[in-house]
């Protein structure tokens, strides 16, 4: 049973998703807990069970119900191990695993902040695991660091790719063009693209800062994602576009539904975020689709990308270094970028797949159960 507050969008519920649908296929009782949301439906069709229970909430008493609702979920469906996948539900999650006397497993999604200790004690709930999964190595020395947990317990396993959606070979010119379209993307200019929503950390303002200092009027600057309500933020990225003089060059465009016909604009793919990303997952299908990538050299990128070969790291935070990398990516000719698109892709193929993810994340389960009930599942 997985356990996680809503079924909305992002990495944790994409996760929670995948491996549901595998434990599904592979013929286990696959149970998903959850306040609902847009992909229950997935879920579902998959021939996975979801449950909807308030389990977002972070109201103590609210909490403390849960525990028995997930008992009582647990036990109407045979569950013999919870995997929590968010910090509020995984406390509820660890003291119903406890009352069952089943094995609790979390997935170490982000660094999660931690000014205080009362906050790193909250923290703390996702290091308490039978298995600790984190979604990188970056991640993994954070919680082993920071959270006491030993290093036999942890296991590395990265977010995965669908390299059936995210494959160049299966996205049609039709679909490319619809975006081209609808975006008014000029003819014959390269296209510098950041994914991603609208928010400062996402590192916006240092693309502009590394679009003026590469003093090219030949090419697009295309963010890709919405301003979920930050308008004021947005305000923010059209004034500095206007003060470094780049009107025209740096173009907004708000949230895609198919981000496999927008990575074939880009002829760079750039995540720039501030703070270190717990995996990266614009860095991973930018690559599946060929792209030629420019990622920060911090949090999970530089274990997802192959400097000089895939991509570029650029120093984080800087401008200048990101110019550098930009330059360098953009200066690449034909041969070059088809040499480039063969290594990402085979890159991607051998180590970040949402098969791997999901066959990994499997074998853990398995080896928990072995490991408290070895007559049963030795």
């Amino acid at each position: 049973m997985q356990v996680l507050p809503a079924l909305v969008t992002g990495g944790v519920e994409r996760g929670a998703a995948d491996v549901a649908a595998a434990l599904a296929a592979a013929g286990w009782r696959s149970i998903v807990v959850s306040e609902g949301g847009p992909m229950v439906r997935e879920i579902e069709r998959a021939g996975a069970i979801h449950v909807t229970l308030p389990v977002a909430t972070k109201n103590p008493f609210a909490m403390r119900r849960n525990v028995a609702r997930l008992v009582e979920v647990a036990r109407t469906h045979g569950v013999d191990l919870i995997h929590a996948r968010s910090r509020a539900p995984a406390w509820s999650a660890r003291a119903a695993a406890r009352r069952l006397g089943v094995p609790f497993v979390t997935t170490f999604h982000g660094t999660y902040n931690f000014g205080n200790p009362i906050k790193r004690w909250y923290n703390s709930v996702m290091a308490k695991g039978a298995r600790v999964i984190a979604i990188s190595e970056f991640i993994a020395k954070h919680v082993v660091a920071n959270y006491a947990v030993p290093p036999a317990l942890v296991r590395v396993i990265h977010r995965g790719v669908d390299v059936a959606r995210f494959d160049p070979a299966r996205v049609s010119a039709e679909r490319v063009i619809k975006l081209a379209n609808e975006w008014r993307l000029p003819d014959g200019l390269p296209v510098v693209m950041l994914p991603g929503r609208l928010t400062r950390w996402k590192g916006q303002t240092l693309l502009i800062d590394a679009a003026a200092k590469l003093g090219r009027r030949d090419i697009v600057v295309l963010f890709v994602g919405s301003d979920q309500g930050r308008t004021g933020y947005r305000r923010e990225l059209e004034n500095l576009t206007r003060r470094r003089g780049l009107e025209g060059i740096v173009r907004i465009v708000d949230h895609c539904n198919d981000m496999a016909a927008a990575y074939m604009l880009a002829d760079v793919v750039v995540s720039a975020s501030t703070d270190p990303e717990a995996f990266g997952r614009v860095v991973a299908e930018a690559q599946a689709m060929g792209r030629p990538v420019v990622a920060p050299d911090h949090g999970g990128a530089p274990e997802i990308l192959l400097p000089g070969e895939t991509g570029w790291l650029f120093r984080p935070r800087e401008a200048e270094s990101l110019a550098e990398a930009l330059r360098a990516a953009l200066a690449l000719d034909a041969a070059a970028r088809d040499d480039l698109a063969g290594r990402a892709i085979a890159h991607i193929n051998d180590l970040f797949t949402k098969q791997r993810m999901c066959a990994a994340t499997l074998d853990v389960y398995a080896e928990v159960l072995r490991e408290a009930k070895p007559e049963v599942w030795g």
